[in-house]
């Protein structure tokens, strides 16, 4: 534990913040040489995924997640003892590429269900954990004690850089985080983000300089796919009164937007929508200035701004810049670096060091099965692939109305007024037309990258048959469970409990959601 306050010590001291930001600045500078001289082209468009979710005990009450799950490769730890990831390397985008992204979230999920069962336990693939611990949510969250004068919230994980951010948020929010949420006014602590799990696909862009037209049309995409996908209306249930006749008119159906936005929120609006950019300098520099919270503990001294230890960005290159990106916390980001993804017949080139741009779409939650995640996977990057594939104007779509567009997703689901360019130039918000774009580019863009068309509708069909169902989106099925349940007589957290324990078995079937 001295070890570990020390780490947190040092990453929030002031004079190795400034040499940390420097660091950043040089590194930055390098970057910039590196991608004009193409040292970050690459040769294929590539997909990969991150997965979050959660543990359960045979109650369906949220539990820790054995050390043991971590020893799985493709399986690791994340902020809450509850929480871990499942993530895939990147395959070239192409037919086998999707499959295989498929194949193998299934091997690392079978292996993390084998072991949770043993020691009964269970998976939950879910955007939001809403049947608490025995000890109650607000417990749970709030457990801790102070040592040495800094916080070590029971229920995070110990790694240094979590505590470290947790106590500068804290510290910059007077000691506690406002979230202003039906059922959640407050928060002790940044493990309240802890609440919420995401999927995050991962696009390889070959040529960087395009990388920002790419970004740009990323966050026009937001709302549409978010509406179709959107998966966290509720909060845990004992986080509600008994008797509440409006919640349902109060509750967004994607409640994990405004949890993270809030839960990491140190007065600059860290994490949001993504304004445009025009070019790679730029969005390296935005990087590069985002407002520093933490030096990385780990980073070592190093002042020559190259080499050291291996970052998130840039392999070995840039780990400073890579750190900086890690709190560069908006809902798409690029990430510079990373492994070089496997050839249509699944081998990987000895010799690549893995130098390339890649977007990493962050606004989505976790889909309550692996078929509706790939399915989402495809949607995204065939999407973006697809708008510069068929030259669609969506890029003309104004930046603000892309916005409402995501929060109107945010707040309302599949009933949401959206916001769209169709392929003629006209401004639309007619939501089947969007729906009917959206799909034909995402095929089209798949297609151009030799998807086969029986992959494309293997991959699609999960997510496209949502539009044909009574409940589009996860989180409209949630809604209308707890709206049953109340019509029968049930309280609030009756309701919630009783909708999500049929959620966790369904989910469990592994039959995607439109077919639930």
């Amino acid at each position: 534990m001295t070890e570990t306050i020390d780490a947190v010590r040092a990453a929030l001291d002031a004079e190795r913040r400034d040499a940390f930001e420097r660091r950043v600045q040089r590194e930055a500078d390098s970057l910039r040489e590196d991608v004009a001289a193409g040292r970050y082209d690459a040769s294929d468009f590539a997909v990969g995924m991150e997965l979050e979710a959660y543990v359960v005990d045979d109650a369906t009450q949220l539990a820790e997640a054995p050390e043991e799950l971590f020893d799985i490769d493709g399986c690791s730890p994340e902020l809450g003892v509850h929480n871990l990831e499942l993530h895939t390397a990147p395959d070239v985008l192409c037919d086998t590429g999707i499959r295989r992204q498929f194949d193998e979230l299934s091997g690392v999920e079978s292996q993390v269900r084998d072991l949770l069962g043993a020691v009964d336990r269970r998976l939950v693939l879910d955007a939001m954990w809403t049947i608490p611990p025995a000890e109650g949510t607000r417990a749970y969250l709030g457990a801790g004690t102070e040592t040495d004068g800094i916080f070590l919230a029971e229920n995070m994980r110990p790694i240094p850089r979590y505590l470290a951010l947790d106590g500068e948020i804290r510290e910059r929010n007077g000691g506690q985080i406002t979230l202003n949420l039906p059922g959640l006014e407050t928060a002790d602590s940044m493990l309240v983000e802890s609440l919420a799990t995401s999927m995050q696909p991962h696009l390889q862009i070959p040529d960087p300089s395009t990388v920002p037209r790419y970004l740009n049309v990323a966050t026009r995409t937001m709302g549409p796919i978010l509406s179709l996908s959107a998966n966290s209306p509720f909060l845990p249930a004992d986080l509600y009164e008994e008797d509440d006749p409006d919640l349902l008119d109060r509750t967004p159906h994607e409640l994990r937007i405004p949890i993270f936005e809030r839960s990491v929120d140190e007065g600059s609006e860290k994490c949001r929508v993504a304004r445009d950019v025009d070019d790679v300098d730029e969005l390296i520099g935005r990087i590069a200035d985002d407002p520093t919270l933490v030096a990385p503990p780990d980073l070592g001294d190093d002042e020559s701004g190259a080499g050291g230890a291996k970052g998130d960005d840039g392999g070995e290159r840039y780990p400073a810049f890579g750190a900086k990106r890690g709190t560069y916390w908006r809902w798409v980001r690029p990430v510079f670096g990373g492994d070089v993804p496997r050839s249509p017949d699944g081998e990987t080139p000895p010799d690549a060091d893995g130098a390339s741009v890649r977007i990493e779409y962050r606004p989505l939650p976790t889909q309550p099965t692996l078929r509706d995640t790939v399915g989402v996977q495809a949607l995204v990057v065939g999407v973006l692939c697809g708008v510069d594939a068929a030259d669609h104007p969506l890029a003309t779509l104004p930046w603000a109305d892309a916005r409402d567009s995501f929060y109107a997703a945010v707040d309302d689901g599949p009933d949401a007024d959206l916001h769209w360019v169709t392929r003629d130039g006209d401004r639309t918000t007619a939501t089947p037309r969007i729906y009917d774009e959206l799909f034909s580019l995402a095929r089209r863009g798949l297609a151009d990258l030799g998807v086969g068309e029986k992959t494309i509708e293997w991959a699609l069909t999960p997510v496209a048959e949502r539009r044909e169902r009574t409940h589009t989106s996860p989180s409209a099925w949630k809604r209308a469970k707890v709206r049953e349940a109340l019509d029968a007589g049930a309280t609030v957290p009756e309701a919630i409990r009783e909708m999500q324990t049929t959620y966790v078995e369904r989910a469990a079937s592994d039959t995607p959601f439109a077919r639930w």
